[in-house]
């Protein structure tokens, strides 16, 4: 199996963010595969017609206003729902509910949302909000958020540094997926 069919299976395998059960650490790459190939187009088949939901519901609460959504949002949609929501909407609509979401309820959205796209809806919301959202998702998210951080850049990068505690440097950090990151965090840290 090349290189790539590797790293395709390990994709495959972590694309829900949950965890692999162990039987399949067992099975032959090729089968791993298999399975998760199927997994996947199981997945597809059971949610077809999301995508056009969540471009519905995005249209309509265009209309809605925001006092009345939120409330609404918050209480009866789920935060998977809720961001593919956001994801239809763009960054300028997304920021506008971002700002008006409970802390929590937002930061379970934003797992469901890619890290380059909470990058822009960061830097477009109010620093109050970013603020708290970056000392929340440190203290409970914080690879979450140095995923985000990859993306980001300027004053919402400083303030992730000034609150971040990063580890000392160790051997084990030029495999790190963050290095870049953490390096530039770092070099922020560094400046007077």
């Amino acid at each position: 199996m090349s290189e790539t069919q590797i790293h395709d299976v390990e994709e495959l395998l972590a694309w829900t963010n949950i965890p692999v059960p162990d039987v399949m650490h067992h099975l032959p790459r090729h089968q791993q595969l298999q399975v998760a190939s199927w997994a996947s187009t199981l997945v597809s088949h059971k949610t077809e017609g999301f995508e056009d939901l969540y471009s519905a519901i995005s249209m309509i609460v265009k209309y809605i206003p925001h006092f009345m959504v939120i409330p609404l949002m918050v209480e009866y949609i789920r935060p998977q729902i809720a961001a593919g929501v956001c994801r239809k909407m763009g960054v300028d609509q997304a920021t506008g509910y971002a700002n008006d979401l409970p802390l929590v309820y937002f930061s379970e959205v934003s797992k469901h949302i890619d890290a380059d796209m909470m990058a822009l809806i960061l830097e477009k919301m109010k620093k109050n909000n970013v603020e708290k959202f970056i000392l929340y998702e440190l203290e409970n998210h914080q690879l979450r958020m140095l995923e985000i951080a990859q993306h980001l850049n300027g004053y919402i990068l400083e303030i992730v540094a000034k609150n971040v505690t990063l580890p000392e440097y160790g051997t084990d950090l030029a495999d790190n997926p963050y290095k870049e990151v953490i390096d530039n965090i770092r070099a922020l840290q560094k400046q007077p």
